[in-house]
């Protein structure tokens, strides 16, 4: 898995409709103001991480966080108010955040970062892009893609997960929602705040948290084995923390053979029946 990127989206808002702090004597309570509790301020933000690299001792190497990239446009105010006066540039989100958002993300900001951050390799170097199946993303076969896919010895890949199956994401496994708790300590109060908070949140999270999650994907795709396929599984919960103090905690998790016979005895019927 060293060779796969994962890139999801996700929307971040400026505060939780309620949210419990810890004050000390005396202490004055933060005070929140909003116009609506359905009108809180959000982003949407796109973020991409492959698989850490550990060194001996269980150094990190890399973190593998290649960014997390918002969806906005710096526009500039068009008239005075009791906030900001005319010509203030101000964040705002885009319109809509559809296949040509999603296309210019990927080759304005996702292609540079992996030529920037990547570790050295010889010869050319195959990177597999893995994405949902959201409407909004694009296909390998793009047009626009096709041109910018391969550089300076990169080839990426477009890829789908399977659908129905959000497990299958280490966003939608633990990351995002480590980064979204981080956030929120934070407490930012404008929106200027909130896209920093959430890149300095994403860059704080430390690489053992990520390198689990990529651990605890090994083992679901170990359950969809077993259930030949189907998302009817409990996430499993192997005691990662555990089995790294003892030091027996596996670099790449093993497949029951009984389970990829089964599995490979259902596709070859599948395939006779077709």
């Amino acid at each position: 898995m060293y060779d796969f990127i994962h890139i999801d989206e996700k929307w971040f808002y400026l505060t939780q409709k309620s949210q419990r702090v810890y004050l000390a004597n005396n202490e004055p309570f933060p005070h929140r103001k909003g116009k609506s509790r359905t009108k809180i301020p959000k982003f949407m933000f796109m973020a991409a991480v492959a698989r850490p690299r550990w060194g001996q001792d269980w150094q990190c190497e890399w973190d593998e966080k290649l960014g997390i990239f918002s969806f906005t446009d710096a526009v500039a105010a068009r008239r005075t108010s009791k906030n900001r006066v005319q010509g203030t540039i101000e964040t705002k989100p885009i319109k809509s955040v559809n296949q040509i958002a999603t296309r210019a993300m990927l080759i304005n900001y996702l292609i540079p970062a992996i030529k920037e951050k990547w570790p050295p390799h010889e010869g050319e170097k195959v990177i597999y892009i893995i994405q949902d199946n959201a409407k909004a993303h694009i296909l390998q076969n793009d047009q626009e893609w096709q041109q910018h896919y391969k550089q300076d010895g990169f080839t990426l890949i477009l890829t789908q997960q399977p659908a129905n199956s959000p497990d299958c994401n280490i966003f939608d496994l633990e990351f995002f929602r480590s980064i979204q708790s981080l956030m929120h300590k934070k407490m930012p109060k404008t929106v200027e705040d909130l896209s920093g908070d959430v890149t300095e949140a994403y860059n704080e999270l430390h690489a053992k948290t990520l390198s689990n999650v990529w651990m605890s994907l090994q083992y679901v795709g170990n359950e969809i084995l077993k259930h030949k396929g189907d998302n009817n599984y409990q996430l499993p919960h192997n005691k990662k923390k555990i089995l790294e103090d003892e030091g027996n905690l596996p670099e790449q998790v093993k497949a029951p053979r009984w389970a990829v016979n089964e599995c490979k005895q259902l596709v070859d019927e599948w395939r006779a029946n077709q």
